[in-house]
């Protein structure tokens, strides 16, 4: 059942926001209108002066009006980055 599969279902999600917060953690939950529960959560501040900052947030709440894209994460692919070096300019709001 569907009910059933949403209590085994764990994955690994980056979450852009509207307001272009950039969050990265486990997915433990979330319903019909997109409310994600993340844990082990983080935000990535992006910058173009210095490296990527990692800001720990633990067990997060997502609204899911406020969720712009999600996408699970290749766990190989992101541990290989080097955040330190990496910049980039922050994004911008998004315009509806």
């Amino acid at each position: 059942s569907l009910t059933a599969k949403r209590k085994n279902f764990k994955a690994n999600l980056s979450v852009l926001l509207f307001f272009v917060w950039f969050f990265q953690g486990t997915l433990k939950g979330f319903d019909q209108t997109i409310n994600l529960i993340l844990d082990e959560s983080h935000e990535r501040v992006f910058s173009s002066s210095q490296g990527v900052e990692q800001v720990v947030l633990g067990l997060y709440i997502v609204r899911g009006d406020n969720v712009a894209v999600i996408g699970e994460i290749d766990e190989e692919t992101d541990s290989a980055l080097d955040l330190g070096n990496i910049r980039a300019e922050p994004l911008n709001s998004v315009v509806h």
